[in-house]
């Protein structure tokens, strides 16, 4: 899937169902991490248990989101709109599936860091903002740079 149709079929409308504003900074991030976990190719993790193409296990992200004081209204209403029970087990079977759930997720997973989203052109900043909420099993920084100047070129 290319950025422009991850953004218009799957990231902008979570955004609108969330009622969180698109901003450079956050599908810059969005993008580059989708693109690092999945390359918009892989809805199911490869050997592993994470789903949607920014790989989010059960007990892990998705109940986070479900669950942390900042994020948990905006996710019961995605799941509404999504028609999905806002469980963490009902959420995940259905990330596979719906790239809008796992858009919606994802940003909501950034809104749950009470620091800013990196300033764009920092890729360093961005990378240890992917760490410090995705925590990844086995993190390849040496894919990050290319990954997040190809997000970065495509939001300008």
């Amino acid at each position: 899937m290319t950025l422009d149709e991850i953004t218009k079929t799957a990231i902008l409308p979570a955004l609108s169902l969330i009622g969180v504003k698109n901003t450079q900074e956050a599908l810059v991030e969005l993008l580059a991490i989708g693109l690092q976990e999945s390359r918009f190719i892989y809805r199911r993790q490869i050997g592993g248990p994470a789903r949607s193409f920014w790989q989010f296990e059960q007990g892990g992200g998705v109940k986070g989101v479900l669950n942390h004081e900042v994020t948990q209204s905006k996710a019961r209403a995605l799941c509404a709109a999504r028609e999905v029970e806002a469980t963490p087990a009902a959420v995940y079977n259905r990330l596979e599936h719906d790239d809008v759930l796992g858009a919606g997720f994802a940003r909501l997973l950034l809104l749950s860091d009470p620091r800013p989203l990196p300033v764009l052109g920092k890729p360093d900043e961005a990378w240890a903002y992917y760490l410090h909420n995705w925590r990844p099993g086995k993190p390849h920084p040496q894919t990050w740079p290319g990954f997040y100047q190809q997000a970065l070129e495509y939001v300008r």
